[in-house]
Formats: structure tokens, C-alpha cells, sequence
């Protein structure tokens, strides 16, 4: 079996909730609970952090790994979905797993994955498991994959749970409300470990606050603590912030390699969480804290939030699929200085985009395209419906080919945007 047959044999052995959507989620914890027994809870070997929110569990994770791998850490990572390569979802300081890994993983426990049939997050969740154990990490940073009660990734005892906020987002699985969406994320929450709440939302605080009275979790809103009062993007593309703590200055002159401006939501979060490994005994500096920022994406890899892909035309792909996500992007998409701008665009099926297309600006020119996957929204359908949302544009299916069919449109002073879907992005990075 060499590395592409043991890719194929996931895929096709294990149903894969990103390509294939509902049908591969499995709303209960017997497969995970199955393959902790058979795979003897390896998690219990390292400390874990536990993530998981509807935005921003992807910058806070890495940029948390960089910070403690700038202060000389071991550190796993595991995160979905990737771009490229399977490999993006599980790092050791920034390297990917090897192939040869993964290829031995599966070939070593082809019998337990044909018995059990688990979904391919499952099955991928054990492979990090795994791997970090035989690596001896010293701590792992474990990112939910959808929701977090039932999330395989919830079967960890961590020393840390964050939950970034809470958005409209698979409300088809975890619940048509806030507070049912709420719910669920609040299923992290351990016994004794701190938790950090991203940000206040008024109608959801009492269920994390309760929750965390129910197991004795000492809780704190991370925007209690820090504030970002300025951000703006300096000309070697570095997003300098102005920090404050507890409402004084703090780390004067932070520069982040991440350089989109909900990146100011995401550094309390971040910093509240240094914070509190600093006093279980971690040893971080304000020096790792600086280095770590200015370099995220340079030490863990991390791509597609607000990535500049060329700066004549200016040309801008990022993640961001969901209402606050995309709010955000087209605010600074808005700030940005231009002639015209392009938009190349397009979605997943499962997703309520008559709440998200009226955000987009009427007066830019769209191109409505398809990523490669089954739940890929139909380009044709796309245009159809974002033409009752007044937005004026045609239909290149094919990723690249919309790409460049917009670099061929803009002139050096417009901006070019790619995105609404993960697997849009994806096609182009």
C-alpha cells in the first residue's frame, strides 16, 4: 500500500462529513468510545487543550502552538479540514505526519476499521491520538471537528477547554437556535479544567456558566480581560494590533502574521489561554508571545485566512463560510483600496445562503463557480439565487479557471476575493 492507496482506502472506507455532509455524521460516541478501548486511551499520554466554537478555532489552535513551540515545547496539533494534503490535519511542531505513518497506521489496524466502520474523522481522530503518544509530545492542541458533546475528539481529559462563539452554523445537526448550538459546544467542559468563553453573548453566557458550575470548571470571558483597540495592516503584511489588559497598554507593538481584522477576536482568546498555562506551569515569555505572532504561519503552516495569493491586483483568498465569518471579510473587503472589485465565489449545497448573500456588495462583479467535491452547491444554482440578491456576474465551474478568469478581468488597482467555501479556497492556495 503506498501513501495514495492508503488516502483512498479512508476515503472510501470511512464516509467523510466535508465531502459528503450529513450522512457521515454520527450523532453518538460508540464508535470513538470502541476505538479508545482498542486503541488504549493513548490520549491519556499527553496533556491536551480542547477547542471548539463556530469561528476561529483553526488561528486560535496554531497561533497556541506556535506560542509554545516558540517557548521550546513539543507540540501537537490536530486540526480540520485541511487545504491540500490529509497530512495538514495532524503536525509535531509545525511538520506534518509522514506518509510512511500513515500508510503504517492503516495497514496495522485495517481490521478494527473494517470491524468498527468508523466515519473518517473518527478514524482520523485515533490516527493523531496515536501518533502523538508514540512521539511524546508534551502537550496536544485537539481542535473539535463538528459541535463538541459528541465530537470523538471529546472522549480527552485536557487541561484547557476554549470555546471561541457560537454561530449559525450545521444548525441542521446541532440545533435550529443559539442556545441548542450552545449546548453542544458546552459539552468540552471538564471537570476541574479552566475554560475560556471567546467572547459575551447575552443569550447564550448562562449555559457555558452554568455548565461550568455543574463540574467545577473555573470560567473566563476572554474579552473581560484583553481588548484590541486598533489593528491595521502594516506594508510587509503584518496586522499590528494595540492590546490592552485589564484596560492598560499591553505588549506594545504585537505584530500578527495572520492579517485579517477578525483576527482582533481571536488574540484575547489567545493571550487569556497563555495566560493560564503560564500559571499551570508553563514556561512562556513575552518574547515567545511576540516571535510566535509575527511568525504563526511561518512555524505551523496555517493558510487560507486572509492569504494574500499576489498584490497586482491585489488578490485575497480566505475560509470564512458562515455569516460572522464573511461579515467580517467583506467589511475589510470594503476598507481595502481599489477601483473594482471581484468576487470568485462558491458554496457547499447544505448551506443557508439566502442569510449570507445579502451581506455581499451589489456594485462588485462576480464569477459563481463549483468546488470538486459532492457537496459542491450547483454554479448555475448559485448565480440564480445571488441574482435575486442583486449581484451580477457569470459562471466559470471550474475553480482555477474562475480564478484566472478574474485576474484576466482586473486591472493592478482592483482586488480580487476567493472563498465562501473551505474547498473553494482550497483549489487555489
Amino acid at each position: 500500500m503506498n501513501y495514495q492507496e492508503a488516502i483512498e482506502y479512508l476515503y472510501s472506507k470511512a464516509p467523510m462529513f466535508t465531502h459528503v455532509g450529513k450522512s457521515a455524521y454520527k450523532a453518538n460516541l460508540d464508535n470513538s468510545i470502541k476505538l479508545d478501548q482498542y486503541f488504549k486511551q493513548p490520549h491519556t499520554y499527553y496533556k491536551t487543550i480542547h477547542i471548539a466554537g463556530t469561528n476561529g478555532k483553526g488561528s486560535v489552535s496554531h497561533s497556541l502552538a506556535a506560542i509554545l513551540h516558540e517557548a521550546g515545547y513539543k507540540i501537537g496539533l490536530y486540526t480540520s479540514p485541511h487545504l491540500k494534503d490529509f497530512r495538514e490535519r495532524i503536525k509535531i511542531n509545525g511538520i506534518q505526519i509522514s506518509e510512511d505513518e500513515v500508510i503504517d497506521f492503516i495497514q496495522k489496524h485495517k481490521n478494527i476499521i473494517e470491524s468498527v466502520q468508523p466515519s473518517f474523522f473518527e478514524i482520523t481522530t485515533f490516527l493523531a491520538f496515536e501518533y502523538f503518544k508514540q512521539q511524546h509530545v508534551d502537550i496536544a492542541i485537539i481542535e473539535t471537528g463538528l459541535g463538541g458533546r459528541l465530537d470523538t475528539t471529546n472522549l480527552i481529559q485536557p487541561i484547557l477547554s476554549i470555546i471561541t462563539n457560537i454561530g449559525w452554523d450545521h444548525a441542521d445537526l446541532l440545533g435550529n437556535s443559539l442556545e441548542s448550538i450552545a449546548n453542544e459546544k458546552a459539552g468540552i467542559i471538564k471537570k476541574n479544567a479552566p475554560l475560556i468563553i471567546g467572547e459575551h453573548q447575552v443569550e447564550i453566557d448562562e449555559i457555558f456558566i452554568d455548565k461550568a458550575d455543574q463540574v467545577d470548571s473555573p470560567f473566563y470571558f476572554a474579552d473581560d480581560e484583553y481588548a484590541v483597540k486598533n489593528a491595521f495592516i502594516t506594508q510587509n503584511y503584518l496586522l499590528q494590533v494595540e492590546v490592552y489588559k485589564k484596560g492598560f497598554p499591553y505588549l506594545p507593538g504585537l505584530k500578527f502574521q495572520l492579517i485579517g481584522k477578525y483576527q482582533i477576536q481571536n488574540i484575547p482568546i489567545i493571550l487569556k489561554a497563555t495566560d493560564i498555562l503560564k500559571e499551570q506551569g508553563f514556561t512562556i515569555s513575552d518574547q515567545n508571545i511576540f516571535r510566535a505572532f509575527k511568525s504563526v504561519v511561518d512555524l505551523t503552516g496555517l493558510h487560507g485566512r486572509w492569504h494574500i495569493l499576489k498584490s497586482k491586483p491585489l488578490t485575497i483568498c480566505d475560509i470564512g463560510h458562515n455569516y460572522p465569518g464573511l461579515k467580517w471579510n467583506i467589511e475589510q473587503l470594503k476598507e481595502a483600496k481599489k477601483n473594482k472589485l471581484f468576487f470568485v465565489l462558491g458554496f457547499v449545497k447544505d448551506k443557508d445562503i439566502s442569510k449570507i448573500l445579502g451581506l455581499f456588495p451589489v456594485d462588485a462583479y462576480y464569477i459563481f463557480t463549483k468546488a470538486n467535491i459532492p457537496r459542491a452547491l450547483d454554479a448555475h444554482e448559485l448565480h440564480s439565487i445571488a441574482s435575486t440578491f442583486g449581484l451580477k456576474g457569470e459562471v466559470v465551474e471550474n475553480v482555477k479557471e474562475a480564478y484566472h478568469k478574474a485576474l484576466s478581468l482586473a486591472s493592478e488597482q482592483d482586488v480580487v476575493y476567493i472563498g465562501g467555501s473551505t474547498f473553494v479556497v482550497a483549489e487555489v492556495v
